[in-house]
């Protein structure tokens, strides 16, 4: 297998036609939760990234492998009585599936959440049927907390949701 360099990174307004194109993908689309668009506008990635430039401090990066945008990953710190924790959310685009740049840019965020943020739990909630991200979350040391029964329904079926998490 070729070596990929996988970095994460902020975003940049020049991303946007790349985003749109990789995120305008109803296959990708059927792995993600319903508040991202579907189809995926040029717009829709000057809105994203607008937001994600604006963040302070930075929770949401692009995903670069060889220089080349490929996806996106962040952390959505928690509050109240959960604000020691954040829950992990990211996508690769398609043409760069199987490939082990998610496995990369997950231990990156993990790295980054831990080192620069007060939180001990990175957690996430996966689709039952996504196999490929429930590997990345176990070979990133992630552990299967919990399966929630028919907790998300997707496309007019229910799914189960598996909680994974990893502790600082």
């Amino acid at each position: 297998m070729t070596e990929h360099e996988v970095k994460i990174r902020p975003f940049r307004m020049d991303d946007k036609e790349c985003l749109a194109q990789l995120a305008n993908n109803k296959k990708l689309w059927d792995n993600l939760r319903d508040y991202i668009p579907n189809p995926y506008s040029l717009n829709d990635a000057e809105t994203y990234i607008t937001f994600c430039v604006s963040q302070n401090p930075k929770t949401y990066f692009a995903v670069e492998c060889n220089g080349e945008l490929v996806g996106s990953i962040g952390l959505i710190l928690q509050s109240d009585v959960y604000r020691k924790s954040a829950e992990i959310g990211y996508w690769i685009g398609e043409p760069f599936w199987g490939k082990g740049i998610a496995s990369k840019a997950v231990a990156l965020i993990v790295e980054y959440g831990f080192q620069n943020f007060d939180i001990v739990r990175i957690f996430t909630g996966v689709f039952g049927f996504n196999i490929g991200s429930q590997r990345v979350l176990e070979k990133n040391g992630f552990i299967k907390e919990a399966i929630f029964k028919k907790a998300i329904f997707k496309n007019g079926v229910f799914s189960d949701e598996i909680r994974y998490a990893i502790v600082k």
